[in-house]
Formats: structure tokens, sequence, C-alpha cells
């Protein structure tokens, strides 16, 4: 049978191993994403950004585009639905989705949940490990629930999609022994902890900008881990996101402050350390840079009514522009200079802990170290 996208299959798969995205301890997934190819996980219309708004590449009138959408880089997720001009589901990124199931140590026999079903590819891949029958997932919207059941039947795959909100797990077939999320939390939800099984392991995106994997203690009274990577995720959905663009408060808050930046704001690029300390203590406020050889521009904004520029020229001090009630500049210098007060930790060194209390962020050591609680809205290190 001849592969009808096995260039782009095959480029990516080479791209993968190039970059060292393939886990040597589940050399398993590897053989899923072979086994159940993402372009069978897609509809026929997928969306771009064209530097404006999002634009469909549809298969019937650009097949080249649209594998192109489908097979990408490793970074690169499939936009699979719109809604109100922003993205509402994704087929994410194949390293992510890679690495979040390395996370989550599955063996075969497991029973799993998953929130979020998209597509029905991840589930998909967690039942090619566990076996048939052995996946649960959640999917809060009819229309992409109809589709991935209807994507796992077309490829054989046994495993169960339910309509519900996926903040409340699906009791009906608890306890499981592992549960993912595909969408992003702020907090989270006491009720996947309650339906994990003691040392069970529960494997989620937080704050849009990372995953953690969650144990489950023995008497299950809390569940506690370390940050596992990063990228970029959808939140859940009614997750507020703030009313207004970027580009919106830009047009309607004029500048009102302009100081020297003193700081080299290179680091809010490329540093993703950094920028998952500043996640942490700054929940609300949002980073956008744009770089080339020579200089690099920031632009912040909380997504209400403040925002900031922070421009670094090719020579000479930086600038930074401010309007808004918030001084975002300020508190993200500030927020700049706890972390390194506090030995700079890395993405890896962050951890987690839930309890039916709430989120608590914390670095170095669960017990000891600096700690965060998600619940605050505007964060600092504190002992």
């Amino acid at each position: 049978m001849v592969d009808r996208y096995g260039r782009e299959r095959d480029a990516l798969t080479q791209r993968m191993e190039q970059d060292g995205s393939w886990p040597e301890r589940s050399p398993w997934i590897r053989e899923a994403v072979d086994a159940l190819p993402r372009h069978r996980f897609v509809p026929d219309r997928l969306w771009r950004w064209d530097g404006h708004t999002y634009v469909p590449v549809d298969r019937d009138t650009d097949e080249g585009a649209w594998a192109q959408q489908v097979y990408g880089g490793p970074d690169d997720p499939a936009i699979t639905q719109i809604t109100g001009g922003h993205p509402t589901s994704s087929l994410s990124c194949q390293a992510v989705v890679v690495d979040m199931l390395d996370s989550l140590k599955l063996e075969p026999g497991h029973r799993v949940l998953e929130l979020g079903a998209g597509t029905g590819w991840n589930a998909a891949l967690a039942a090619y490990r566990a076996g048939p029958g052995r996946v649960t997932s959640v999917e809060v919207d009819p229309n992409l629930a109809a589709e991935a059941r209807e994507n796992l039947k077309s490829t054989g795959v046994v495993a169960s999609v339910q309509v519900g909100d996926g903040a409340e797990g699906w009791p009906a077939g608890a306890p499981y022994d592992r549960v993912i999320s595909t969408y992003a939390v702020d907090e989270v939800p006491w009720a996947w902890v309650e339906q994990t099984r003691p040392a069970g392991r529960i494997v989620t995106p937080w704050g849009r900008l990372g995953h953690v994997a969650l144990t489950v203690a023995a008497d299950g009274r809390l569940a506690t881990g370390w940050m596992q990577g990063l990228a970029t995720f959808m939140p859940a959905r009614g997750t507020e996101q703030g009313t207004r663009s970027l580009s919106q408060i830009r047009s309607s808050t004029p500048v009102e402050s302009e100081r020297p930046f003193t700081r080299d704001p290179r680091p809010l690029h490329s540093n993703g350390s950094l920028l998952f300390a500043l996640r942490v203590q700054l929940p609300d406020v949002r980073v956008h840079t744009e770089a080339d050889d020579d200089a690099v521009t920031v632009w912040l904004h909380d997504g209400c009514s403040s925002r900031a520029t922070l421009t670094a020229p090719a020579s000479g001090p930086g600038t930074a522009y401010q309007g808004g009630p918030r001084r975002l500049a300020d508190e993200v210098e500030e927020a700049w200079t706890r972390w390194e007060t506090n030995g700079a930790p890395s993405l890896y060194d962050f951890g987690m802990t839930i309890t039916p209390e709430g989120t608590r962020i914390w670095s170095g050591e669960a017990d000891t170290g600096p700690s965060w609680q998600a619940s605050d809205r505007v964060g600092a290190f504190n002992h």
C-alpha cells in the first residue's frame, strides 16, 4: 500500500530524531506514531495564521499545503478548530505529544483517563500502549467528541469518548492508573487526584507554558511532582484569557511613561526558564517578542488595560515604554530580580503540590524552597 504522505511523515520523523525528541525509555511511542499517523486524525480543513488572522487550508484545494500543516516541524501544531477568531482545538505538535506520553510512564493494562479528546490522536496513542478498552477520553465539545469517535473507529482503536466537563474527570470509570490532560489548567482540579489510584500518575499542561507530572500519595490526600518540559498549550474552555488583545490595548492605551531599561531584554525571547518563572509570578502578563540579528522588541500586556514595550537596539541602552494603570515593565523587572535572587532556577527545578486546598508551585524543595500559591492573582517567591 502506498503511503500517501510518506515524504512528509519521513521528514518529521527525521527531524524528531535529529532533535533527540524520541524518548529512549519509551520506544513504544515511536511505534505508536508510525502505526497511527497524524493525517488520519485531522479534518479536511485546517487553519493557518497569515500574520493577521487565521485562514483555512483545505485538503481538497491545496493538499500539499494541508499536508504541510499536518506534518510541519516537531514543534508545530495543526489548528483544527477556530471559534470567535481564536484556536479552540488542535492536533498538538508531535514533540510535545511524545514528551507528555513519555512523562506518563504508561504500561500495558493501565486504566487511562484523558481530558480533552480533540481529534482522538492522543487517545489512540495511549490505547496502543494500554490496550483495547483501557482509555476513556472526555471532551466538552459534542462535535469534537463525535469526530474523535469516528477517527478512533476508522483506525480500529477501541477507546471510549464521553461528552463532559474535563474538570470533573469521569468518576464512572474511576479509579485510574494514569490521567493525562491535553489542555492547560491554572489549577489542577482536585477531582483528577480523587479519581487516580494511590501511586498513580497525572500529567497535565500548567499555565500554558509547560507540563507537570504528579504522583498521588499513598493516602490519596495530595499529589506532587516536577515540571517536565516547556511548551505552549491551549487553555481549558471558558478560561479567562483577557478580554482584549495586544493590538487593541496598544491602539487605545497611550504611552505614559518612558525610561531606560537597564537589563538586556533578549532573554525574554530565548530563556524558557525565565519565561516560566515570570509566568509563575505574573500569571496574567503576556510576553510577545520579535528578534532579528541586531535587535529584539518585547511587548507586554495584561489582556485588560496595561501594556509595555521594551526595546534593545544593536548598541546602546534599551528603553521601556509603558501605559495603563499598571507598569508592566517594572513588574517584570522586579519578578526577574526575584528569580535571580533565588538562584535563577530552571524550569526543571520547579515542582507542584496539589491538595484539596489548592495548587502550590515551588522550586528546589517542596517543603523549604520558595513557593507561590496558584490562586494568587499576582505572586512572588515566598518563603
